[in-house]
């Protein structure tokens, strides 16, 4: 069982990396190998217009960067879990440039009619944000059900953790790190890709 973190945020060790470290370890504790993946250190180019219509021969971006690191993670894990805090009531820049760089993904299944991620994973999805807003919550929440179902991932369950925004005030909410680390095992143990939006 291959249990896969990416994580949206650009600030090292704050509360979305914390988050999605105790995941991993819950995944971990269950007997799955853990990958991560950090967005930030990568080189990834937002969307471009060639991305709308053409596809490599994979179904893969033709567009040669680091997204294609991403790729390959998904596409050899049995999990996912992804991590972003919210700016400005969305996602980070980092998980929204990411999520569409799927776009030839999109285009290879629906257009093109080639299953590109045909192995059905499961997926959950840890949110953060300083103030307590559900519709902060939902935007990002939506946007990433998209992003799964074009990915062939089952939305298995989400952490929604609000107001917490110095870094590392994660560390004062056990109930957020109980959470985390219940959602990794519970991505470890269960049997299937069980789609739960």
């Amino acid at each position: 069982m291959k249990v896969l973190g990416i994580c949206g945020s650009p600030r090292k060790q704050g509360n979305t990396d914390i988050l999605l470290e105790r995941a991993l370890e819950g995944a971990a504790s269950a007997g799955a190998d853990t990958g991560k993946i950090v967005l930030d250190e990568l080189d990834i180019s937002p969307c471009g217009e060639e991305e709308y219509y053409k596809v490599n021969d994979e179904g893969f971006s033709v567009v040669d960067d680091d997204i294609h690191k991403v790729f390959r993670g998904i596409m050899a894990a049995d999990a996912l879990v992804l991590a972003s805090p919210v700016f400005f009531g969305s996602l980070s820049a980092q998980t929204k440039t990411m999520i569409d760089r799927f776009q030839c993904v999109w285009l290879a299944k629906e257009i093109l009619h080639k299953d590109v991620f045909v192995k059905r994973i499961k997926g959950a999805f840890i949110c953060v944000e300083a103030t307590d807003r559900e519709d902060f919550f939902e935007n990002s929440r939506s946007i990433v059900r998209h992003f799964f179902a074009t990915a062939n991932i089952a939305y298995a369950e989400d952490l929604l953790c609000g107001g917490v925004d110095a870094k590392g005030k994660v560390l004062d909410r056990p109930e957020c790190l109980e959470k985390a680390f219940d959602m990794g095992r519970n991505l470890a143990e269960a049997p299937s890709a069980e789609d739960k939006s």
